[in-house]
C-alpha cells in the first residue's frame, strides 16, 4: 500500500481484466456503511503499484483490503472514486479488458472497454483514513474452511443486545489442542469443538457479528490458510487475497458450557431433512408472537404441534423416529429449531431431553469426534 501523502504525480494509466476487479469490488464493499460521517469513506482507495492494483473500503472502524493484477500498467499512485459509481458501471460488463486512465491536473477518471466508456473525477487520496496495525499480540494459524465452518454454525446464535455487548459476537476460545466456537444470545447457543487446530495457544477474543457476516460472505472452503494476529482490541486476518482490519469486542465471554445439560435421559433420533420440512409447514400455524412448537415423543413418533389460539388455526405433523423412552413433551421456538436443522449437516440428528424445564440438546447423529457440534435451545412453557 502506498503511503496516502503520495497523492497522483504523473497520469496513471492500466487495464485488469473487468470481472476480477468487479468480484473484488463487491466483495470490499460489504465493509461500506450507508451513512459516513466523512464523505471520502463513500470512496474506495485504489493504489497502483508494480502491476498490483490494491483497493481498500472502510466504515471507519473496518478496513477490508484486496487486490487485482493488472494487465498493463505505465504510472503509479493513489486516488479514491466513488464506490457506488465504479461498482455499478462495470456491473453489467462481460468479462474484457478495462482500461483505465486518471489524468493528473483535472484527476479525471476514464475507463474504457470494447463497448464503451465512462468518466467520472476521482478524489485525492490523503484525507483517506488509514488502519493502525496490530502491535505484538498473538498470532493463530488455522485453515479458512475452519474459520468458516464456525461462522456458519453460530453466526445464527450470537444477540443484538445493547447491554450486553460480549453476546453480539463469536467466541474463539482457543486451546493448546483444540479451537471452540461459541456464539449464544440466552435463548439458544452453539458450541463447535475443533480438534484439528491446535495451536499451543491458552487465549481467546469475541469476533464481532458483522465481520463475522462479512467474512462468511468473502471467504470459501477452497481458500487455504489464514492468519488471524490480535491483541486486547483490535485484530486482522489475511488471507491469500485479502487483509481485514477490525475492533474486537472487549469484555468476557460467559461461561457457555455452564449451561450445557450433560446425561439427559431422553434421546431421540429423526431425519433431519424431514423434521425440517415438517417445520416449515407448522410454523404458518404457530402462535406469530411467540412461535411456540410443542414436541412430542412416544414410541419411535415425533409429533409436532403449532397452533394460534387467536386465529383458531392449528396443524400437526408425525414422524418416524428413533426414541423407546417414557413420553415426554417440551415447548420450543419453532423458527430457532428449523434454524438449527437447516445448518446441521448430517442426515440425522438427536434431540437429547432432560426434563420440559431445561435446555434441549441438538447434535448431528454421527458427529466427527475432531470436529464437535452441540446446539443448545431454551425450552417455552406450553399451555395445557
Amino acid at each position: 500500500m502506498l503511503n496516502n501523502t503520495n497523492i497522483i504525480r504523473k497520469d496513471m494509466n492500466f487495464k485488469v481484466s473487468s470481472s476480477a476487479l468487479y468480484s473484488r469490488l463487491t466483495a470490499a464493499s460489504k465493509v461500506l456503511a450507508s451513512k459516513n460521517s466523512m464523505p471520502i469513506l463513500d470512496c474506495f482507495l485504489f493504489a497502483i503499484k508494480d502491476g498490483v492494483i490494491t483497493i481498500t473500503a472502510s466504515d471507519s472502524e473496518k478496513y477490508f483490503i484486496t487486490s487485482v493484477p493488472a494487465i498493463e500498467q505505465n504510472g503509479e499512485g493513489e486516488f479514491c472514486i466513488p464506490a457506488k459509481t465504479i461498482i455499478d458501471s462495470i456491473k453489467e460488463l462481460a468479462e474484457q479488458p478495462l482500461a483505465i486512465s486518471v489524468n493528473q491536473d483535472t484527476q479525471e477518471l476514464k475507463g474504457t472497454h470494447n463497448s464503451g466508456s465512462f468518466s467520472v473525477v476521482a478524489q485525492d487520496a490523503a484525507p483517506y483514513p488509514m488502519p493502525r496495525p496490530v502491535d505484538g499480540g498473538t498470532v493463530l494459524n488455522l485453515p479458512a474452511e475452519a474459520l468458516l465452518n464456525g461462522i456458519n454454525r453460530c453466526l445464527f446464535a450470537t444477540a443484538n443486545d445493547e447491554i450486553r455487548l460480549v453476546m453480539n459476537g463469536i467466541y474463539l476460545d482457543i486451546k493448546p489442542d483444540s479451537l471452540t466456537f461459541a456464539g449464544t444470545d440466552g435463548r439458544k447457543l452453539v458450541r463447535n469443538i475443533n480438534h484439528n487446530i491446535q495451536s499451543g495457544l491458552t487465549t481467546g477474543f469475541i469476533l464481532p457479528k458483522k465481520v463475522a457476516s462479512i467474512l462468511k460472505a468473502v471467504l470459501n472452503k477452497d481458500d487455504e490458510n489464514l492468519e488471524i494476529h490480535f491483541d486486547s482490541d483490535r485484530a486482522t486476518i489475511k488471507t491469500a487475497d485479502m487483509t481485514m482490519h477490525f475492533r474486537l469486542i472487549e469484555g468476557r465471554y460467559p461461561n457457555y458450557n455452564a449451561v450445557i445439560p450433560v446425561n439427559n435421559p431422553y434421546i431421540a433420533t429423526v431425519d433431519r431433512v424431514a423434521l425440517a420440512s415438517a417445520l416449515k409447514r407448522v410454523s404458518v400455524f404457530c402462535n406469530q408472537s411467540s412461535g411456540l412448537v410443542k414436541v412430542e415423543l412416544n414410541n419411535n413418533n415425533l409429533k409436532l404441534t403449532g397452533q394460534d389460539n387467536e386465529y383458531a388455526t392449528s396443524a400437526e405433523e408425525y414422524l418416524i423416529c428413533d426414541y423407546s423412552n417414557n413420553p415426554i413433551s417440551i415447548g420450543f421456538s419453532c423458527q430457532f429449531l428449523l434454524e438449527i436443522a437447516n445448518i446441521l449437516e448430517d442426515d440425522n440428528l438427536t434431540i437429547e431431553l432432560a426434563d420440559p424445564s431445561r435446555p434441549g440438546v441438538l447434535r448431528p447423529a454421527n458427529d466427527d469426534p475432531q470436529d464437535e457440534i452441540l446446539m443448545l435451545l431454551m425450552p417455552m412453557r406450553v399451555e395445557d
